[in-house]
């Protein structure tokens, strides 16, 4: 009952550091740690509840992100992180995001405005609350709807699986194919992006099918991109193609 007391407590002021773009850095780090207390575990309220404050535990977030959704996700990775529920509460966002793909209802209702914060409120305790959603997830999510930001949950999703990717020394790997990699060439693929990439890191592979690609492979990982598509050798050749042919050149 405390722990979700404390929660509630922190609610404000988790809406007020995250639902301004125009929040400072020093101002946006001051609020969320004004925040990130409310979401301490009952026994480490027992063993520092004396007289002296307890040393404030530093949580660093691995990459800088700007903007309502990176305001978002940043906040929610150092609850997450204090609360060591990391991996529980990026599961939790993405069954959401899917959950709201699946549904065009839901997707259509997370993003109108026009409904009431209460409605809003109130569904999504719902939800969070038949799918037992851990306590962070919850409030967190409480703070998105009450502040009129259901329809940026998917972009939050995407930031924060940036962040718990950078906390583990993940980098993932979009595969984009016509056809799913059969297991041997995954595999195959995988090791030699983690030659490339060298071994401080671990690549993690997403597949994406895309059949207008006509055959071959796209690779994006960080900031570099390998085309080996059909479509766009087909593309170079066709270019290459139209160049006038210079006569005079033997």
């Amino acid at each position: 009952m405390a722990m979700a007391q404390h929660l509630r407590q922190g609610l404000p002021l988790l809406r007020r550091a995250l639902t301004s773009d125009t929040l400072t850095a020093g101002h946006r780090s001051a609020s969320i740690k004004a925040f990130i207390p409310t979401l301490t575990n009952q026994e480490f309220s027992r063993n520092y509840a004396a007289a002296s404050a307890p040393k404030e535990q530093k949580i660093k977030v691995p990459l800088t992100m700007f903007g309502v959704s990176g305001n978002y996700a940043s906040a929610l990775y150092i609850a997450a992180v204090k609360a060591n529920v990391l991996d529980k509460v990026e599961s939790e966002l993405l069954t959401l995001v899917e959950a709201s793909k699946r549904s065009p209802t839901f997707s259509q209702f997370m993003k109108d405005l026009s409904v009431t914060a209460d409605t809003r409120m109130k569904a999504i305790n719902d939800i969070c609350a038949q799918a037992k959603f851990a306590d962070i997830t919850k409030n967190f999510l409480a703070v998105v709807a009450e502040s009129g930001r259901l329809g940026h949950i998917e972009r939050i999703a995407q930031r924060f699986a940036e962040l718990t990717m950078a906390h583990k020394g993940e980098i993932k790997a979009i595969v984009t194919s016509v056809i799913p990699l059969p297991p041997e060439e995954e595999k195959e693929l995988k090791e030699t992006l983690q030659d490339i990439i060298g071994h401080g890191k671990k690549v993690k592979v997403e597949q994406k099918i895309d059949t207008s690609i006509l055959g071959g492979l796209v690779v994006e990982f960080g900031q570099k991109v390998f085309d080996m598509s059909i479509r766009t050798r087909a593309r170079q050749m066709e270019r290459f193609l139209r160049e006038p042919v210079n006569l005079d050149s033997h």
